[in-house]
């Protein structure tokens, strides 16, 4: 059975940080292209963040670049997402996916398992 799990999440001011994890089990993680998204309340799912196999290539949205950078521990099982300078736009629930084709990059539709999610929660 496969599972991602997010942590990390929480409550920050703005300009702080926080470093947000998935834990991945019962899939073969180091074949799976891995990629972050949110939803903020109100408002639809979208992408954050992607990584390729290898992490050899990422990608990400232009609200993250700069200041979000997303990496992956192969050995662990574990991709990561470290976001510094957070502002209180960046409240939302976190998500977690993989992607065995290793093509859907931005798309949320070829990703194929999803975590549950971590709230983080900027305040002003």
């Amino acid at each position: 059975q496969v599972q991602l799990v997010e942590s990390g999440g929480g409550l920050v001011q703005a300009g702080g940080s926080l470093r947000l994890s998935c834990a991945a089990s019962g899939l073969a993680f180091s074949r799976y292209r891995m990629g972050w998204f949110r939803q903020a309340p109100g408002k639809e799912r979208e992408f954050v963040a992607t990584i390729s196999r290898s992490s050899d290539t990422t990608d990400y949205a232009d609200s993250a670049k700069g200041r979000f950078t997303i990496s992956r521990d192969n050995a662990r099982n574990t991709l990561y997402l470290q976001m510094n300078s957070l502002k209180p736009e960046d409240t939302a629930v976190y998500y977690c996916a993989a992607d065995l084709s290793g093509n859907a990059y931005r798309r949320q539709s070829g990703y194929e398992y999803w975590g549950r999610g971590t709230q983080v929660t900027v305040s002003k």
